[in-house]
């Protein structure tokens, strides 16, 4: 089953050129089903490019899925337009009185800053907080996935030397975890982050399982015993030249970066990236839909509690 999206989002077309199975609203609504419905919070500057990604991997499931796009009231948009942010975006006062078969949290690129610091964090508290009692699962990523350790846990985030920045091989901790079902022994996953967390300090909560981590890149993904909060440290949706474009950015830029490991042939810029991680991505995603989100979350969806 597709996934359902407006009309007119520019991510429609985009899928469909690539051959995913996207449902335009007209086309839905002659559907007797029930979709999940799905809240997606875009902390990403480059919103349309977030949307796009997100939205090819929910696209790849057996489900259909009602996507509603959120914005923070606190913080505008800088890189996208204001028009495509009213055509598409609600604001939290909007759907506070609604519930979500489940939620994504994205990353932003405020991780070098405290959490108090950032200009909406008060704003993301709360609906972090909503999200335990409108939201049957959760599923946080990157830096969407640091602020949710913290709030939630208590779980701080600490600077690295250098960027952690590239393609790296990931295996799972709970090979019993049906979240990590039909995965390889060894799969890869992308990272483009300034700080992290430590395993010891997640070890010692209770309530939390780290699922999947990484020589490397350190703590991968970490969950609650059924889920209802699924927090992600890496990238999985990014696209083929995500990470060329983000080392090109800071290269030009003059700023320090290296170039992305596992990721360019033989380390060479001028070359076509390597995908090592759409599987796996495609896979991490139809099974929080299935497992978390379809096979737990009532019928009736106002039941959500």
């Amino acid at each position: 089953m597709p996934i359902k999206i407006p009309n007119l989002l520019p991510a429609t077309q985009t899928l469909l050129e690539e051959n995913i199975f996207v449902m335009t609203e007209t086309r839905a609504i002659t559907q007797d089903i029930r979709p999940l419905h799905i809240l997606m919070l875009n902390l990403m500057p480059k919103k349309i490019e977030t949307e796009t990604q997100i939205a090819r991997l929910l696209g790849n499931s057996p489900l259909q899925v009602d996507m509603t796009l959120l914005q923070t009231a606190t913080h505008k948009a800088t890189h996208t337009s204001a028009d495509h942010m009213l055509a598409f975006y609600k604001t939290f006062d909007e759907v506070k009185h609604l519930r979500f078969d489940g939620m994504i949290i994205t990353g932003a690129p405020v991780e070098k800053l405290e959490f108090e610091e950032v200009e909406y964090w008060d704003e993301l508290c709360e609906i972090m907080e909503w999200s335990k009692s409108h939201v049957t699962s959760t599923f946080h990523i990157c830096w969407g996935a640091q602020a949710g350790l913290y709030y939630h846990y208590g779980i701080k985030k600490y600077p690295l030397e250098k960027k952690m920045f590239g393609v790296f091989p990931h295996v799972a901790d709970y090979k019993k975890s049906i979240l990590m079902r039909g995965m390889d022994d060894v799969f890869y996953v992308p990272h483009s982050r300034h700080t992290t967390v430590k395993r010891e300090e997640i070890e010692k909560v209770p309530e939390l399982r780290i699922l999947a981590s990484s020589e490397e890149a350190g703590v991968y993904i970490v969950g609650t015993e059924r889920g209802r909060q699924i927090f992600v440290t890496g990238h999985s949706e990014y696209d083929p030249l995500t990470l060329k474009n983000e080392y090109e950015r800071d290269k030009n830029a003059g700023l320090p970066i290296e170039i992305p490991v596992n990721y360019f042939p033989d380390d060479d810029d001028t070359k076509e990236p390597v995908v090592r991680w759409r599987s796996g991505a495609n896979l991490l995603y139809s099974n929080w839909l299935n497992y978390f989100v379809y096979q737990t979350t009532p019928y009736d969806i106002n039941e959500i509690q």
